[in-house]
């Protein structure tokens, strides 16, 4: 049992150094010794815990994102407050995450999306599962501010859903390139309006 303990230890450490310096570097310019030597972890052992960089970087984006949806369900958990104030306080958490470090923030799904989605199909397919596991908490989330009548919509509860996402997820790149956290400032006062707040 112990060995099993310290096996799955490492494994996350690993894994949570790697996101870490991913978020600030890409995919592709970490090299695997690079992560490793800042995780502390002999340099052989690599493929004892994964079969490959691909299986690795399709590993980081699984667990980033079992944290980053744990995370979201306790901000968007039925609470005393309406699913609007829910909605909103979700927003607020992403922009004060992505205004970090001169707005270099700190979501893979912005910073590896683009740079992963042709190199890696495995890849891919995780960052399409974990925002497509976002977009649901939202869209469910927006059907609960219809029924407790915190905010209305002009549109499909889906399709808003969607759009909220990718708005947030393009406010994120712009602000990046701006360094500014100005487009996550339009991306809120947007989002007021089409959820009519």
């Amino acid at each position: 049992m112990a060995t099993a303990a310290r096996t799955t230890d490492t494994r996350r450490i690993i894994l949570d150094t790697a996101q870490r310096i991913m978020a600030r570097k890409g995919y592709s310019a970490v090299g695997i010794n690079g992560v490793l030597a800042e995780a502390g972890v002999p340099k052989g052992s690599f493929y004892h815990y994964f079969a490959s960089k691909d299986a690795f970087g399709e590993a980081i984006l699984r667990s980033y994102f079992a944290d980053y949806l744990t995370d979201m369900d306790g901000v968007l958990a039925p609470s005393g407050q309406s699913a609007a104030e829910r909605l909103m306080a979700y927003w607020r958490q992403w922009r004060q995450t992505q205004s970090l470090e001169e707005c270099q923030g700190k979501c893979l799904a912005v910073k590896l999306g683009a740079e992963v989605a042709d190199l890696s199909e495995p890849m891919r397919l995780a960052l399409k599962e974990g925002t497509s596991a976002i977009v649901d908490r939202i869209e469910r989330t927006i059907a609960d501010g219809l029924e407790d009548g915190s905010l209305s919509l002009d549109g499909e509860v889906r399709d808003t859903a969607q759009a909220l996402y990718d708005m947030w997820l393009g406010a994120s790149v712009m602000a990046k390139i701006h360094r500014s956290p100005a487009p996550l400032d339009t991306a809120t006062a947007v989002t007021r309006k089409l959820l009519q707040l």
